[in-house]
């Protein structure tokens, strides 16, 4: 059986999550370890934990700010968006994506964007694709965007 919950900072699967997130074989997954243990969130702002047959499985956020500057003006984000390998093909990334737009509608946000490398990938969970953007980093990464239902 598959789960997906909403977790916020204080809630019972908080440090369970995090420490998912940091043994994840993802880089980003410590950096997302360390916000959570620094519990850098804003009131709304969700982590997102899959969890099969009781274990972790994989996680994605919804977040203020990500990767594309905020000068764009353009918020909220689904970042981190990472499965366990040997869990993949069983449509968890749909699964957290579909929970964390649908919790941005029920936020009052008209849509959710997503920045990302990966090609062809977000487009199957509905993203339109709005054009390539430099990132924080200075690195250039395609922008999303998915409207919500709200």
């Amino acid at each position: 059986m598959t789960e997906i919950i909403a977790l916020k900072p204080g809630d019972g699967l908080w440090a369970d999550a995090a420490a998912f997130a940091q043994a994840s074989a993802w880089r980003a997954g410590p950096y997302l370890a360390r916000m959570m243990r620094r519990r850098a969130f804003l009131p709304w702002e969700r982590v997102f934990l899959a969890r099969e047959e009781g274990e972790d499985a994989g996680y994605c956020v919804l977040l203020r700010d990500d990767e594309l500057p905020p000068e764009h003006g353009l918020f909220p984000f689904i970042g981190f968006v990472y499965v366990e390998e040997r869990r993949r093909g069983r449509r968890l990334s749909g699964k957290m994506i579909d929970h964390a737009v649908a919790y941005a509608g029920r936020c009052g946000f008209p849509r959710v964007y997503l920045m990302s490398g990966e090609k062809g990938l977000y487009e199957k969970y509905g993203f339109r694709p709005l054009g390539e953007y430099e990132t924080v980093f200075g690195t250039v990464d395609q922008l999303f965007v998915k409207e919500t239902n709200a």
